[in-house]
C-alpha cells in the first residue's frame, strides 16, 4: 500500500518535471519570430543595396568577418574567449559555405537574435545583443547588400576549439532571454530627432557598448542603454582599457566638445587624443565613413550621458613641470630619451598629431592596461581617407625591460597632474606574454 502511494506521488511529481523539460527544450530550440516571414521576394534595388553598404559600415561588419589577405566577408578571424577560440564565419552569399541560402527572415534571426537557420545559437561574440535594436528597414537594406553587393566566396568555416560540454549552445538561449535586447530601438519622445539618431547608432549598429560597457559575471554587458549607469562607463577588453564614453572629466568625454568628438571619429585625432588600440580598427573600417549628420548625432547623444564623479575621482588639472626637472625620478630619464621628442618635456604633445600625455585617459585611469599595451606593442597605423598616417606609436618591447616600462609609465601617470597610479613590472610582464606587437603596415579591409 505504501509502495503504491509512493508510486502515485512519484508519478504526479514527474508530470510537472516532464512538462518543464518539454518547455525548456522548446524554448532553447525555437526560432524567434521575424517580421519578414511573409516577405518571400526581398528587394534588391540598387539604392537599397547602397543603403545596406552604409549600414554595414555603421555596424563594422568587415572588422570581424574579413581578414587583410582574404576575400571580403569570407570569415576566418580568430577571437579569443574565456572558454576558447572561435572564428568569424563566412557571410558572403556563397550557398555552400556562406549565407547564400538565407531568406530575409533567416538573416534577421541571425543578426538581431543570434539564431542561425535550424535554431543553432550563435556565440554572443557576434554583437546581436546590440544589433537587436536595428530597425526593420536597416535589416532589409543590410540583407540586400550582403546578397547583391558582396561577392560569393567559397571558404569553409573554422570550428571553435571550445571543449565539450562548454561548446553546447542551448544555454545561450537562456542567456539571451536574460541579457539581450528583445526589440528594435524605440525613439524617446522627450528627445529630438538628432539625439534619437545618435542613441540608435550608439546602442544598435555601432555596438559601442560591446567594448566600452563593463561586463558581468555571465560576460553580459551590464547595461544596454542610458538607463543604466554602467552603460559606456569604460571596460577592460583584450588587453586594452576602453575608456568611458560618458561625461567623466578624467576618463571620459567631459573635457571634449561635440565638435571634438566628431573630429575624432571622422579624422582619428583631436587636441585630446589619437585613436589607438582596438579603436584604430573601428576608425579605419567604420567611423570615418559615417555621414557628418550621423557623427553629429552620436556626439549629441554621448554628451548627454552624465559622468560619475565618485567613480572618476578628482578632476584633473594640468600642473606645469618639465620632465627635465625630475631627472632623478625613476622613469624620467627614459621619458626624456624615448618619449619627449613626440610628447614633449611638458607632456602636452604636438596637437593634433602627437597626443598629449598630460591629462590622457591612459594616464588617469586606474586600469593601466592601455598604457602598458601601447608602450609594449605600439599602435596599428591609422588609415584616413585611404592614406596611411605618417605617424604611429612605436613598440618598445624590444628596447625596454619590464622594469623600465613600469618606471616610465609610473612617471607619466604621476606627472603634470596625472594621478592614474604606479605601474609594476609584474603587470608589464603579464601583458608582454599575453600580447603581440601591433602591425606597422597599414591594414585595410575592403567591403567589395
Amino acid at each position: 500500500m505504501t509502495h503504491s502511494r509512493f508510486a502515485r506521488a512519484a508519478g504526479w511529481l514527474a508530470l510537472p518535471c516532464l512538462v518543464a523539460a518539454g518547455l525548456l527544450a522548446w524554448y532553447v530550440t525555437r526560432e524567434p519570430a521575424s517580421p519578414f516571414v511573409t516577405e518571400q521576394n526581398a528587394s534588391f534595388d540598387p539604392a537599397l543595396v547602397s543603403r545596406g553598404e552604409y549600414v554595414a559600415r555603421l555596424s563594422d561588419c568587415v572588422a570581424c568577418h574579413s581578414l587583410p589577405d582574404g576575400k571580403p566577408f569570407a570569415g576566418g578571424l580568430e577571437m579569443a574567449t574565456p572558454l576558447g577560440a572561435i572564428h568569424a564565419t563566412n557571410v558572403t552569399p556563397d550557398p555552400a559555405t556562406g549565407i547564400g541560402n538565407y531568406s530575409l527572415a533567416d538573416f534577421d534571426r541571425a543578426v538581431r537574435h543570434g539564431v542561425a537557420p535550424g535554431g543553432r545559437r550563435l556565440y554572443p561574440a557576434m554583437p546581436y545583443p546590440s544589433y537587436a535594436k536595428l530597425s526593420d528597414d536597416d535589416v532589409r537594406a543590410l540583407y540586400a547588400f550582403f546578397m547583391k553587393g558582396v561577392q560569393p566566396a567559397q571558404q569553409a568555416n573554422i570550428p571553435s576549439d571550445i571543449p565539450w560540454p562548454l561548446n553546447m549552445r542551448w544555454p545561450i538561449a537562456l542567456w539571451n532571454g536574460v541579457f539581450a535586447a528583445d526589440a528594435p530601438y524605440a525613439a524617446k519622445p522627450a528627445q529630438d530627432a538628432v539625439w534619437n539618431r545618435g542613441a540608435y547608432i550608439v546602442q544598435g549598429p555601432g555596438h559601442c557598448g560591446s567594448c566600452h560597457t563593463p561586463r558581468g559575471l555571465a560576460f553580459n554587458e551590464k547595461a544596454l542603454d542610458e538607463g543604466g549607469k554602467p552603460f559606456l562607463a569604460g571596460a577592460l577588453l583584450d588587453g586594452w582599457y576602453a575608456p568611458s564614453l560618458r561625461n567623466d572629466h578624467n576618463t571620459g568625454l567631459g573635457r571634449w566638445s561635440e565638435a571634438q568628438i566628431v573630429q575624432f571619429l571622422k579624422h582619428g585625432r583631436n587636441q585630446h587624443a589619437v585613436v589607438y588600440g582596438s579603436m584604430t580598427e573601428a576608425f579605419n573600417n567604420s567611423t570615418q565613413f559615417m555621414s557628418d549628420d550621423d557623427l553629429a548625432a552620436i556626439a549629441r547623444y554621448l554628451k548627454s550621458l552624465p559622468g560619475d564623479p565618485q567613480r572618476d575621482g578628482e578632476p584633473w588639472q594640468y600642473q606645469a613641470v618639465s620632465a627635465g626637472e625630475r631627472l632623478n625620478s625613476p622613469g624620467a630619464h627614459t621619458y626624456v630619451t624615448r618619449c619627449a621628442t613626440c610628447h614633449g618635456l611638458d607632456g602636452k604633445g604636438q596637437a593634433e598629431w602627437m597626443p598629449p600625455l598630460a591629462g590622457a585617459t591612459s594616464a588617469l585611469a586606474k586600469e593601466n592596461a592601455s598604457a602598458i599595451n601601447i608602450t609594449l606593442n605600439g599602435s596599428q597605423r591609422i588609415v584616413a581617407a585611404g592614406l596611411p598616417d605618417a605617424y604611429r606609436m612605436p613598440a618598445f618591447r624590444e628596447q625596454l625591460s619590464d622594469q623600465e616600462i613600469a618606471e616610465v609609465l609610473s612617471f607619466v601617470r604621476s606627472t603634470w597632474g596625472n594621478h592614474g597610479g604606479a605601474v609594476d613590472a609584474q603587470a608589464v610582464s603579464k601583458l608582454r606574454g599575453d600580447t603581440d606587437p601591433a602591425s606597422s603596415s597599414p591594414i585595410i579591409l575592403h567591403m567589395r
